[in-house]
């Protein structure tokens, strides 16, 4: 029969698969910290977001500055909150980045459920992934989404895109195009300003 005998225990080709799994996760596991971002870390967001982009087939529909990050995050009002995830200098990236991932979020509210949380972006450098940061990220802001009494966290993902749905569907997400058959609607551009224009008091 196909077993390996270790010592006491006896493991047959399955659980050891099991245990080398283990192992290489381990081995590829790494020091980082999650933490609430800082004025000074939009630069690196910034970045990051320019890096996701580019992933999602849109480079050029990144519009924003590292400036209108730290105006728009780090207001008395702040439209967004971010988390980064940092690794030790001896850990950095081959361009000599430590902060290596970001999440964007912010609360909405439902007029069904009552306040709700929106994951705006997730994303971790390629050189990172598979050590346990993208869970971190999204695991933290589920706490966060937790403390401040949300009834859900909410995101979209490109219907190409896997290896996310793949990610977010085995940490228990659901998919409401399916389920509901909602649909994502935008008001953009000119469409917003005509519709600006209708408004009684113009």
């Amino acid at each position: 029969m196909p077993y390996l005998q270790t010592g006491k225990l006896l493991f047959n080709r399955k659980s050891t698969t099991s245990v080398l799994w283990s192992v290489i996760n381990l081995i590829l596991k790494m020091d980082f910290t999650v933490r609430a971002a800082k004025p000074e870390d939009c630069k690196d967001v910034h970045r990051m977001i320019k890096e996701l982009a580019a992933y999602d087939k849109m480079p050029d529909h990144v519009q924003t500055s590292h400036e209108d990050l730290e105006k728009y995050g780090f207001s008395a009002n702040p439209a967004f909150q971010c988390l980064v995830a940092e690794v030790p200098g001896e850990h950095k990236s081959k361009e000599g980045h430590t902060t290596v991932g970001y999440i964007v979020y912010f609360y909405t509210f439902s007029t069904w459920k009552g306040r709700s949380m929106y994951l705006e972006d997730i994303y971790v450098m390629p050189e990172f992934r598979g050590k346990g940061i993208g869970k971190a990220l999204l695991s933290k802001v589920a706490a966060v989404a937790r403390e401040n009494q949300c009834v859900h966290l909410q995101l979209t993902v490109l219907d190409w895109n896997t290896p996310s749905q793949g990610f977010y569907f085995s940490n228990g997400a659901q998919d409401l195009t399916t389920i509901v058959g909602w649909r994502v609607l935008r008001f953009n551009g000119d469409a917003l300003d005509k519709l600006a224009k209708k408004d009684p008091k113009n």
